[in-house]
């Protein structure tokens, strides 16, 4: 008996036939997550580190306005209770 459209659809495929491959993030110890840094291009390092100066410069720059800056209204005034 051949088998038919209907029961041909409830079949594995050859795909799910195949062991499952081990999944490339699953539980690295820490000498497995050093190791992954040497995968970064070269070129991105130096795009890497400017990137990290700029957001560094504007967390400083947004504290130091936050701190220094008396004009500026941190909470509220005048409320009528």
């Amino acid at each position: 008996m051949h088998p038919t459209t209907v029961t041909r659809m409830f079949q594995p495929t050859k795909k799910m036939w195949s062991p499952v491959p081990k999944e490339e993030h699953s539980a690295h110890t820490i000498s497995q997550r050093l190791r992954q840094w040497k995968k970064i291009p070269p070129e991105l390092v130096p795009l890497g580190m400017v990137v990290g100066v700029a957001v560094g410069f504007a967390i400083y720059s947004l504290g130091r306005k936050l701190v220094v800056d008396k004009q500026m209204r941190l909470s509220r005034q005048n409320r009528k209770d």
